[in-house]
């Protein structure tokens, strides 16, 4: 169902600042409006949905900020997460690659749930090793598996590509190199902004303070 509000707001059937009415919407899907309401909790915090007391749910305007917000947020925390990860992942990175080679196998196989899935799996090795419980909590808090896979919706990017991006990552870890990891992670976040900007341009949106030209694929 969020899945599906998601693909209704990118098709245009819903706009920016539309209400979106929980009952209507329960209709829609032949369900209660509980597990509505649960999937506009979930978009709000994912930034496609703002809630306003005692009036509802309204689709965030523009709602590609939203997106852009987490990925800037992201982009800050694993530049600081690898820096401080490197030099213990760099000792053994046989999780770290295991995580990278099932993300290439889904990949190729054409696995969508595989990709997210092995996807927040190498970056959580990452923020796990960085020894920082309260990164780790803040990090955790941005449901990064449900904003990767609404990415994965939103710019129908090819699974190949999202694979390949996390390359150099661990070749910079693997290297022991503390300014390259985290030069790079900040970089593979800005991939992601440069392109939801690109599609937000592209829709004739101009979201406030977003990243200019869309990025190229991030290279060590």
């Amino acid at each position: 169902m969020r899945d599906g509000i998601v693909r209704s707001i990118l098709a245009g059937e819903y706009s920016a600042g539309d209400r979106l009415v929980e009952m209507r919407i329960a209709n829609e899907y032949g369900t209660s409006q509980g597990p509505v309401r649960e999937a506009l909790r979930e978009l709000e915090m994912l930034g496609f949905v703002r809630s306003e007391p005692h009036r509802g749910t309204y689709v965030r305007d523009p709602w590609q900020r939203g997106m852009l917000e987490l990925y800037e947020l992201r982009a800050a925390l694993e530049d600081f997460a690898t820096r401080m990860a490197t030099p213990e992942l760099s000792k053994d990175t046989t999780e770290l690659q295991a995580a990278l080679d099932a993300m290439a196998e889904a990949a190729a196989r054409g696995d969508v749930k595989g990709v997210v899935e092995h996807n927040e799996r190498f970056h959580r090795i990452i923020i796990e090793a960085s020894g920082n419980q309260l990164l780790a909590n803040v990090w955790d808090s941005l449901s990064i598996r449900d904003h990767t896979e609404l990415t994965m919706v939103t710019l129908s990017l090819d699974l190949a590509t999202v694979a390949a991006a996390h390359q150099p990552i661990f070749d910079a870890i693997a290297a022991g190199d503390v300014e390259l990891a985290g030069r790079v992670s900040r970089e593979h976040q800005a991939w992601y902004e440069g392109l939801l900007d690109a599609q937000a341009h592209a829709a004739g949106d101009d979201p406030d303070d977003a990243v200019g030209e869309p990025a190229t694929l991030p290279s060590a």
